[in-house]
């Protein structure tokens, strides 16, 4: 960054994963409800100090969750800083449409609006190409029942042991926030939309769940039994110029906007334009 190397906690390997291992994810953070007219809102805020992770510049962060009656959540980002740093905000929520406990989501269905994606090296990093999903397990551009190809020899499926992999969404600069993905469970009904203002989407199919995760309900997490929609700029971009870059300068906002919608309408709602 500016020609300094930063050296970044490890805790992937050799790499850095989801902000080192004491994380915006690992801290408490001050709620502040928000009124709204259709449902439930509040402000989540945290300032993470100057180095902290090894990450430069004294980061304030607010993130507003809101939840609406129409079965919408709305995730929003705000972030300033007061020293150069590079940020790449994402929301790691899993999604199983036919419920908790329900199994793998091997024949729930997947669409995602990209025509490429990011391959990676076997540590799972980016190695900087921008490659076409067509003729690959990666495509998702019309409705594809996740399990379809999960076991696929294709190599990139073999790093990752599944899907774990950073969709560039069919949307240029500045377009805001655009439709990313649809899952569905054609067992439930159940529908979920995806809308970011994000370039990428991550879809990860909780290769790593090997069971010892368990939840508050008491269910034991495995392999398969979640996908994730990871909005977010592509990872390594500090690494990589020709990625959409990732810095943020003082006097500069951050912003950024995800919404997950939800429905159980049969049949399914009209796909996004």
């Amino acid at each position: 960054l500016n020609g300094q190397s930063y050296h970044l906690i490890a805790n992937n390997g050799a790499n850095t994963l989801h902000g080192g291992p004491n994380a915006l994810d690992r801290q408490v953070w001050t709620v502040t409800p928000l009124p709204v007219p259709d449902g439930v809102a509040a402000t989540l805020s945290y300032v993470s100090p100057d180095g902290d992770q090894n990450f430069p510049g004294r980061l304030t962060t607010h993130v507003t969750y809101t939840l609406t009656n129409d079965n919408v959540l709305q995730v929003a980002y705000v972030a300033s800083t007061d020293k150069d740093t590079v940020i790449n905000f994402t929301n790691h929520s899993y999604f199983n449409l036919a419920g908790n406990g329900s199994g793998s989501v091997a024949d729930q269905t997947l669409l995602v609006n990209a025509d490429r994606f990011t391959p990676t090296g076997p540590d799972q990093i980016p190695t900087g190409e921008i490659a076409p999903v067509e003729g690959t397990p990666l495509d998702f551009r019309q409705m594809m029942p996740i399990g379809a190809r999960l076991h696929s020899a294709f190599q990139q499926m073999v790093y990752a042991h599944g899907y774990d992999h950073n969709f560039v969404l069919n949307k240029g600069p500045g377009d805001g926030v655009t439709f990313a993905a649809r899952g569905y469970d054609p067992r439930t009904g159940r529908v979920i939309d995806c809308f970011t203002t994000e370039p990428a989407v991550q879809v990860y199919t909780s290769n790593g769940m090997n069971g010892s995760v368990v939840g508050s309900s008491g269910t034991t997490y495995r392999q398969t039994e979640a996908f994730t929609l990871e909005t977010q700029h592509f990872p390594d971009s500090p690494n990589k110029p020709n990625f959409p870059t990732t810095v943020l300068k003082p006097g500069q906002d951050f912003h950024s906007t995800t919404i997950f919608r939800f429905a159980t309408d049969a049949p399914l709602p009209p796909l996004p334009r």
